[in-house]
């Protein structure tokens, strides 16, 4: 029986939403592994809808999370809060900055962050569950607040960006560096995590560093 894997959207495009080169490459890497994949994402309004061509926000303009998820779902996304710990076998987190702006607030809030309650509930019984987790890009900070808010203190990547190690590592657990390519394993508490476009600069290098991840995350799930 093939497991079934989530991936938790933030929108559609790396200023608002989901980094859609992520998004699609763990898509991809999942279904070659032959994975049903659980697609979902928080029914609210984006913090804010940026124009992808100048990267400003577009004052007066709102967008949903759930429904911006679909373009890249192809329509077939679910809202989280309908998702159960006992429908997965795994979960990944893709980046984009969406991530922190959607998933929880850590782009105007830094450490002092809180995570979305319906996503921070899905990553807490995961854990409990003894479940493995990945995230990409910026989404460890998503990971990170939510297991240190409940005491757990996870190793976690971001890249080597020193400025956001030292926040992540102000909620309470470890950054480890590492370079586009490289994957941080916290086998203790079941966590995955890559740099992907916090670090990389063309889209080969970010999906070797995502295909490494999701090798990984297989290894252990069928181990």
């Amino acid at each position: 029986m093939p497991k079934r894997i989530g991936v938790v959207l933030s929108g559609c495009g790396v200023y608002d939403g989901s980094e859609i080169h992520e998004a699609v490459i763990t898509l991809l890497a999942l279904d070659r592994d032959g994975v049903d994949v659980v697609m979902m994402a928080p029914n609210r309004d984006q913090m804010h809808v940026v124009n992808h061509l100048n990267g400003e926000p577009v004052p007066g303009e709102k967008r949903n999370v759930l429904v911006e998820s679909a373009r890249i779902a192809r329509g077939e996304v679910r809202d989280i809060a309908t998702v159960r710990v006992d429908e997965l076998d795994a979960l990944v987190l893709p980046g984009g900055y969406g991530a922190a702006k959607n998933l929880c607030d850590f782009a105007v809030r830094g450490a002092e962050c809180t995570v979305y309650p319906k996503v921070e509930r899905l990553i807490l019984d995961m854990h409990r569950a003894g479940k493995w987790i990945a995230a990409l890009c910026i989404a460890p900070v998503v990971v990170m607040k939510s297991l240190t808010a409940s005491g757990i203190k996870p190793t976690l990547t971001i890249g080597s960006d020193p400025g956001t190690a030292a926040e992540l590592e102000k909620m309470g657990g470890k950054h480890q560096v590492e370079d586009v390519r490289g994957v941080a394993v916290d086998s203790e508490n079941r966590v995955l995590s890559t740099p992907a476009y916090m670090l990389g600069q063309r889209i080969s290098e970010v999906a070797e560093g995502i295909i490494r991840t999701i090798d990984e995350l297989m290894k252990r799930l069928e181990g």
